[in-house]
């Protein structure tokens, strides 16, 4: 099996559908001996609770327990018994952004090197204890963290903790492994982005346009001759350096019983040692004063596309917040405003797409400066001026229109649905993503229950004040691809 880099696009639309099936088929192996198998058989589901009405919206609360071990490592429990399944997510706080410069792809690079062996488990082990347990598992890399995560029976919870200890202790750096996940690297660009129509677009391509900070703007997949000049001494040291418990966040979602877990993770965490970390690299991006504009010609695209950003107010302030519900307001939908004009009114594209953090993502599991950003692929009689037009047209309308409470209201109803499906995602995975990204970032993962009122305090004032400060032309940066492809 390949492991590649999963985007949340991909996590979104694959077919995730044969996980359930697989976990409860309860598929198991005889591990080996170091491996500990409580051989626990695991009870049927726990009743479900009938939902209870009041007069007041019921509110929908996620258990979180949080607590750190001696060496650094955050931990977050949280208990759900609606299937016998344990969901597993280690999160590491090094990512695209971060990376060593000279070094661009490395923590992506890392990423695969992470499935190549450890001190118990040999090449292709982990993967296949996981499979031959009845459970999937994967690992991607983002702006601000690289992640691993397992889905397994809950009975199986001992078993893939003692796994995920025993590589975070001790990696198997070869050159072997490096050379070999250097080529699998380098394949992986060669056909997601240098070989696909569209590759890149505009995920990969718009940071490096936007942006004028490198952290922030240079290639996150890696120059191809920056992936070949990696040595095992930059493995090794990378690795020392971002892979310690200190710099990491475990997560348990599912069927357990908490104190039976912390006494596994005291166990196989407990003793692994930590690391100095160094500081975080300034990510700060100047404002921008003035709306730039790029064309970037594609040899395998038969149409062209369009794609256009907006700097985003900073994390957790208020004006994040109104953008959220912007966003749902002009972009997530078929009812959004530019669904409507664009595709509706006047059939200009079949589809416009995007978002806060888009297809690496969502608005909340990133740490630095991000991008509101759309896309679309449109007909050669259409100029990109007309679609940009339509942007402004339909920004501008809100602000001259404003935005009533009826409106403000079904933007929150949006993002309430649009937040409740990312808690649900996969079987545990999505709450355990959330639940990772604020214990890594803000040292808060019990803020997952609180996103719902920070949109509730958004006024059509605040949507007012935000429109006027980050939906402003000169904060605008717009990406042409130029199709080069004959038809």
């Amino acid at each position: 099996m390949t492991i590649k880099r999963a985007h949340l696009y991909l996590l979104r639309h694959s077919s995730w559908s044969v996980v359930l099936g697989m976990v409860l088929a309860f598929t198991s192996c005889s591990p080996r001996a170091t491996i500990p198998d409580t051989g626990k058989a695991t009870a049927e589901a726990a009743p479900v609770s009938a939902p209870v009405t009041t007069e007041e919206e019921a509110e929908y609360e996620v258990p979180v327990e949080y607590y750190t071990l001696d060496n650094g490592l955050k931990v977050v429990l949280s208990p759900d018994e609606t299937a016998p399944i344990a969901t597993v997510a280690v999160y590491y706080n090094i990512g695209f952004r971060n990376e060593p410069k000279d070094r661009t792809g490395f923590a992506h690079l890392f990423e695969h090197m992470m499935f190549q062996g450890s001190e118990n488990l040999g090449k292709m082990e982990f993967i296949e204890l996981v499979q031959k347990n009845g459970g999937v598992l994967n690992g991607s890399t983002r702006f601000d963290f690289t992640n691993y995560f397992e889905i397994v029976p809950a009975n199986k919870l001992e078993t893939v903790l003692w796994a995920e200890a025993d590589r975070m202790k001790g990696l198997k750096i070869t050159q072997d492994n490096l050379t070999n996940q250097q080529g699998v690297v380098k394949n992986e660009v060669k056909v997601n982005v240098l070989n696909q129509p569209y590759g890149g677009f505009p995920w990969l391509d718009m940071p490096q346009y936007a942006n004028k900070n490198w952290y922030n703007a240079h290639n996150f997949y890696g120059d191809l001759e920056d992936l070949d000049a990696a040595t095992l001494e930059d493995v090794k040291s990378f690795f020392e350096t971002y892979y310690s418990p200190n710099n990491a966040a475990l997560v348990v979602v599912g069927d357990f019983e908490p104190e039976e877990a912390k006494e596994w993770i005291q166990e196989y965490f407990e003793d692994i040692p930590s690391s100095p970390v160094p500081p975080k690299p300034d990510l700060s991006e100047p404002r921008q004063e003035k709306e730039q504009r790029f064309t970037k010609d594609d040899k395998l695209a038969t149409r062209p596309a369009l794609a256009f950003a907006y700097h985003m107010p900073e994390r957790n302030t208020p004006e994040y917040y109104a953008m959220g519900l912007l966003d749902q307001i002009l972009l997530q939908g078929n009812d959004s405003r530019l669904y409507q004009a664009l595709v509706q009114d006047r059939g200009y594209t079949g589809s416009v797409g995007g978002g806060i953090n888009s297809d690496l993502g969502n608005m909340f599991n990133y740490n630095g400066p991000m991008l509101w950003m759309g896309s679309l692929v449109h007909d050669k009689n259409v100029s990109a001026d007309s679609i940009v037009a339509v942007l402004d047209e339909e920004v501008q309308r809100l602000q001259e229109e404003g935005i009533d409470q009826e409106l403000l209201d079904l933007a929150l109803v949006k993002m309430r649905s649009s937040l409740y499906d990312q808690v649900s995602q996969m079987y545990g995975f999505g709450k355990a993503d959330l639940l990772a990204s604020f214990a890594l970032f803000d040292d808060d993962p019990a803020r997952i229950n609180a996103l719902e009122e920070e949109f509730k305090k958004v006024t059509p004032e605040l949507l007012q004040k935000t429109i006027r400060e980050y939906l402003r032309p000169t904060n605008r940066t717009v990406l042409v691809v130029n199709p080069q492809a004959q038809i």
